[in-house]
């Protein structure tokens, strides 16, 4: 027996209204549910510990375990996605030579003290609590041979200051 046209288009309207449905459940909150996720492999990079310390001017030594940013990969990704960061924690990125560098916040939700690093392992540049997510360009006056960021606060907190020194085995 032949179908109705009536019949053939309430089915049609039906399936309209289930695409439309399903579309709405899984298509459009894709992008907004993603859009502050990192690409596909971004988050692959592993980082080994270490520790360096932070001798101020008046020879207090202050601790901190770092991520080590040393590959491309590394550096590229930094302290990205992450929410949080503890007091004595941080990043060392180690250039190998002393290199013109810059940096930016996009994808840091955490604020930074960023400790730009000369020959030696004395701090050249001090950049304090830096704005997250933001693409403005940090950068020092000169070439540097590496780069801590710490937690916001922290070079005001241990009196940190340009001129200090940072120990570890790459100076």
């Amino acid at each position: 027996m032949p179908l109705g046209l009536g019949y053939v288009f309430v089915m049609k309207r039906k399936f309209q209204l289930f695409s439309a449905l399903l579309l709405l459940l899984f298509v459009v909150p894709w992008p907004l549910a993603h859009a502050q996720e990192p690409k596909q492999g971004i988050r692959q990079n592993t980082f080994v510990w270490d520790t360096v310390n932070i001798v101020t001017d008046s020879g207090r030594r202050h601790p901190f375990r770092v991520e080590m940013a040393i590959t491309q990969n590394q550096q590229s990704q930094g302290l990205q996605w992450r929410k949080s960061l503890a007091n004595d924690a941080g990043m060392l990125f180690d250039f190998g030579a002393m290199k013109a560098t810059g940096f930016w916040m996009k994808n840091t939700y955490v604020s930074l003290d960023i400790l730009f690093i000369g020959a030696g392992g004395k701090i050249v540049k001090i950049v304090r609590n830096t704005t997250p997510l933001s693409l403005d360009i940090i950068a020092p006056d000169d070439p540097v041979r590496a780069v801590l960021e710490v937690k916001a606060g922290t070079a005001v907190r241990l009196g940190i200051q340009t001129g200090d020194t940072v120990e570890h085995r790459i100076f």
